[in-house]
């Protein structure tokens, strides 16, 4: 049997060379140093047969990592940095506070239930759904793909998409956002991304799921906690490409051009979740009025959906909110009501046979509240709202969108 001894050796060697450079402050010489030890260790760790032989070197492994996205975080930046090789100190009982930021569900979301986004769910089910139920086929170069970025407008249904991931899969799904990440937590937002993937293993096989990833580039005073942030996140995400617990990141941003360089390629893959279609649309505003009672069409549907062009999904979602309230509207107003043969009081018009002058306060008055039923929803009142609202993002916004996939995505 062939030995891959060979690449850990040399790996060995070039980490001795590496620390040195680093230790005289060296940088730009530690730096390709460092990454070549990586890339020999990741040979080693991708074929060596003895799993204790590669958990030690795994830990060797991510230390090396954590440094040398230092080192690119200070050449890049043109920032000092320690002129020694400081080993990374693990979680400790007493984090477990920072745990309270990460939310932990096993969320039951439907691939029916997201509406569209075909190409994206396509792109899921091969990356993720397909190698846990025909590993036969994820096999030597053919391996699964781990890290994925959602990028689009606000309001497109990619949060709900990663859960559907996670529901499919029947993974775990623990979940942090990057704002409360660089706002609440700053300089110990590092150990809750150390803590989150952490979690994320004892709770194999699990979904981690970071939202507004693009939030942890801050500004002023953030902006240190932010780098620091961020090279353990690049860390973490780089060591989970080489084990081999099952172990997703899916992140989300509205400002995908706000990641650099180093954070993007950490996704294997990077999905367009765009403005729903017509026919998704149409979905939506199906599963948005749910089983309150509506006189509507397919037609209405239809028309509703092709009313709706430029919407997100939250735009239909509010519309549909505001028109939910119609009925009580009405109620309210009217002034002349009916009592069907079941005791139920309906409003009418005045030249209803059976229509009585009186109003819903009138009724509440007489104990009838519960006997009030609430008008179908019709397509008047959609054109009622509709005629108000207003798409909330703009073509201009689009349009840095297909330009960060005609760069660097895929559509969804």
């Amino acid at each position: 049997m062939y030995s891959y001894g060979p690449f850990k050796d040399q790996a060995i060697e070039y980490v001795k060379q590496a620390v040195q450079e680093d230790n005289a402050g060296n940088y730009a010489k530690a730096f390709p140093l460092y990454m070549n030890a990586l890339e020999y260790f990741k040979t080693y760790l991708k074929y060596e047969p003895n799993l204790k032989m590669r958990e030690a070197v795994q830990d060797k492994f991510t230390v090396y990592l954590r440094r040398a996205e230092e080192i690119r975080a200070v050449l890049d930046e043109g920032q000092p940095s320690h002129t020694y090789f400081q080993q990374v100190a693990k979680p400790s009982g007493s984090e477990t506070g920072l745990n309270s930021a990460i939310k932990r569900e096993n969320p039951n979301v439907k691939w029916s239930d997201v509406a569209g986004l075909e190409r994206a769910k396509q792109a899921f089910q091969e990356a993720v759904i397909l190698p846990l139920k025909f590993p036969q086929f994820f096999t030597g170069k053919q391996q699964q793909q781990r890290t994925f970025l959602l990028y689009g407008p606000s309001g497109t249904g990619k949060s709900y998409l990663a859960k559907a991931v996670a529901t499919e899969a029947n993974f775990t799904f623990l979940s942090v956002s990057s704002s409360n990440l660089v706002s609440e937590w700053k300089s110990e937002s590092a150990k809750l991304v150390s803590s989150l993937f952490q979690t994320a293993r004892e709770n194999a096989p699990s979904i981690i799921f970071i939202d507004e990833i693009d939030t942890l580039y801050g500004e002023g005073n953030e902006k240190e906690a932010s780098t620091k942030t961020k090279t353990e996140l690049l860390v973490q995400m780089q060591d989970i490409g080489y084990t081999d617990q099952k172990i997703l990141v899916i992140a989300t941003t509205n400002a995908p051009f706000a990641l650099d360089q180093p954070i993007r390629r950490r996704f294997d893959k990077r999905i367009y979740i765009p403005l729903p279609d017509l026919k998704a649309r149409q979905h939506m505003f199906k599963v948005h009025l749910g089983d309150t009672p509506y006189n509507l069409t397919e037609s209405d549907f239809e028309y509703l959906a092709s009313r709706t062009e430029g919407f997100s999904g939250s735009d239909i979602s509010i519309c549909v909110e505001d028109v939910l309230f119609e009925p009580i509207r009405k109620t309210q107003d009217a002034m002349f009501f009916y009592e069907n043969p079941e005791g139920m009081w309906t409003l009418c018009e005045p030249e209803q046979q059976g229509a009585v002058q009186t109003t819903m306060q009138e009724l509440a008055s007489k104990g009838l509240s519960s006997k009030i039923l609430p008008t179908p929803v019709t397509r008047t009142d959609f054109e009622k709202i509709l005629a108000r609202k207003k798409p909330t993002v703009s073509k201009a916004d689009l349009k840095v969108y297909e330009r960060f996939t005609k760069e660097y995505g895929d559509e969804g």
